[in-house]
């Protein structure tokens, strides 16, 4: 396994690769990898020849630094992750090789960046797609693996990809969860033990809505998922939509094949996000 600090080191250990036209993959993240990491790592490597991880917590992404301060960066750990699972590089740069001048970013992105996660984290999915373009300039990858839990932030790239007609192709692959239900993310570790165990109506409420789809209404499936969720202690409900995939428009009569239930909750100083996708 390859670690590698600066885009000129990266760029000349993968150009020859690009030339010789194997296929080129990359798993961006932000370190404090689970295994739900390690699942976009394996998928990546039945698709593509080489497979490069990304671990770099990007500034410009964060609406409060208290959360940058405070964001998990367990290295050694995420070292012996990446080594377990077979990556083949590991692109670790500083913030100043990504950002090395102030530079202004403003793309559009369409409607859905300002719903959901756009209205709670202004500004969020321009710093993301921000990163993630220079992530693809560094690497060049053919294909780009993104986890299905972060649903909003995979629709944001696909339409950056879409507006800069770049030629790699986005796969968002599923979320895994613990045994219990929870979904894995780096910020659980941040959970006492009875925030660990009330975050579990997160899945609860997502798994009752998806189980009832068929034969409930959308008001009524609503309405169950926050009542369950409003009634759990150390829990609070930033929202829960049932929603056009393509959109993130609320749903309202089940017309569309492509329908996911969205949910962001506090619990306790952690705020947590999940989906289900319903058809």
């Amino acid at each position: 396994m390859k670690v590698i600090n600066t885009i000129a080191a990266l760029k000349s250990l993968l150009e020859p690769i690009k030339l010789a036209q194997q296929k080129i993959a990359l798993v961006p993240t932000m370190g404090a990898l689970h295994k739900g990491h390690v699942s976009l790592i394996k998928i990546a490597q039945q698709q593509a020849d080489v497979v490069v991880c990304s671990i770099f917590v990007n500034p410009t992404q964060f609406t409060d630094p208290k959360d940058l301060e405070k964001y998990p960066r367990p290295l050694e750990h995420d070292m012996k992750m990446l080594q377990e699972a077979g990556c083949n590089v590991v692109f670790m740069p500083s913030v100043t090789e990504m950002y090395p001048k102030p530079e202004e970013w403003h793309i559009d992105l369409g409607p859905a960046e300002f719903l959901l996660e756009g209205e709670f984290r202004k500004g969020h999915y321009q710093g993301v797609t921000q990163i993630v373009k220079k992530l693809f300039d560094a690497v060049n990858p053919d294909i780009a693996f993104f986890g299905q839990k972060d649903f909003q932030q995979v629709l944001m790239i696909k339409n950056m990809v879409s507006w800069f007609k770049l030629p790699v192709q986005i796969v968002s692959c599923p979320i895994i969860r613990e045994d219990d239900g929870l979904a894995m993310s780096s910020r659980n570790i941040h959970l006492s033990a009875a925030d660990r165990e009330n975050a579990l109506v997160l899945s609860k409420a997502l798994t009752y809505v998806k189980d009832h789809f068929a034969t409930e209404s959308i008001p009524a499936l609503l309405e169950s998922a926050r009542k369950l969720i409003n009634e759990t202690p150390g829990v609070e409900l930033d929202y829960f939509t049932i929603a056009n995939g393509a959109t993130l428009l609320p749903e309202e009569d089940k017309k569309h094949d492509d329908i996911v239930a969205l949910v962001a909750a506090k619990v306790g100083e952690t705020r947590l996000i999940d989906n289900m996708i319903l058809n």
